[in-house]
């Protein structure tokens, strides 16, 4: 398109399309720098985060576990002291700062106390401490392990401590354990019960046992030798078929005296369903 011009020229300039992009662009720019300034003016919240060169107040928060295992004598009980960051705060954080363990058996005394030392500089460090969890109890005893309370499978005397260390991070938040669904809890309910039903029903079947000719003949002369009019007297036997008596474990959970060790769950839960290995405290199935 020609246009004409009556005045004269001072000068020109040759407009290429990224100056037409840059003569857009000054209106978002201002408003970037805008919004740069209104969030640097905003106060920022101090997070202190867990660092080796916190020092220690004066008082502390903590739980003491107790460890009663038949490797040792007597009783252990172990401390965890948390240090609550940003008190008061949304940003509020408990952590743990040292732990203690104390007995009256001085057979373990050196490796506890190197073990707790170590523990306690790692907790002090910041950063992930949960890996604690994970290598303690993956420690063994090559003399075997033992079963604690509930039925639950420790391989070593560490490896309990390391649950313990896991219980007490999940009371403080710093370990999230994926509770069951609604769903999975239903669906393991009713395992149960079909197992308890057919415990009981295969009791119900079973034939009574034929009284041995020893038995017969005693039967006999208490008849009589007894009273007038006296039959036999009642004897109770148990038989194999009996209902298959539920063993409460120290925890209030309760599972059949035959279950087997659930490599998932470390407990004593699993028996066999329709051919196929179910364990009643997980939900682990080996058929899906």
């Amino acid at each position: 398109m020609a246009v004409k011009i009556d005045k004269k020229i001072k000068g020109y300039s040759v407009l290429t399309p990224e100056d037409k992009a840059r003569e857009a662009a000054p209106p978002v720019q201002a408003e970037s720098i805008t919004r740069a300034k209104a969030e640097a003016e905003l106060p920022k919240a101090d997070i202190i985060h867990m660092h080796e060169r916190i020092e220690r107040p004066e008082v502390l928060v903590g739980s003491t576990y107790k460890i009663k295992s038949p490797l040792v004598e007597h009783a252990m009980y172990v401390t965890i002291n948390d240090i609550v960051l940003n008190a008061g705060t949304e940003h509020e954080l408990r952590r743990p700062f040292e732990i203690f363990i104390n007995s009256k058996s001085m057979e373990h005394f050196q490796w506890i106390v190197a073990l707790t030392r170590i523990m306690s500089a790692v907790f002090r460090k910041g950063g992930d401490v949960t890996f604690l969890v994970d290598e303690m109890k993956a420690v063994f005893d090559p003399r075997g392990g033992y079963f604690k309370a509930g039925g639950v499978y420790m391989p070593s005397l560490v490896a309990e401590l390391g649950a313990i260390v896991e219980e007490h991070m999940k009371s403080i938040g710093l370990i999230h354990d994926p509770e069951m669904s609604d769903h999975q809890r239903a669906i393991l309910a009713e395992k149960r019960k079909q197992y308890e039903d057919r415990a009981k029903k295969n009791s119900e079947i079973t034939p009574p046992p034929i009284p041995s000719p020893a038995q017969a003949g005693e039967d006999a002369r208490r008849a009589e030798g007894g009273a007038p009019g006296a039959g036999p007297s009642n004897t109770t036997t148990n038989t194999p078929g009996a209902s298959e008596d539920i063993a409460v474990t120290g925890d209030g959970a309760s599972f059949p005296p035959s279950a087997t060790l659930c490599h998932k769950c470390s407990t004593k839960a699993l028996v066999i369903m329709d051919g196929c290995a179910t364990c009643l405290n997980c939900g682990y199935s080996k058929c899906g």
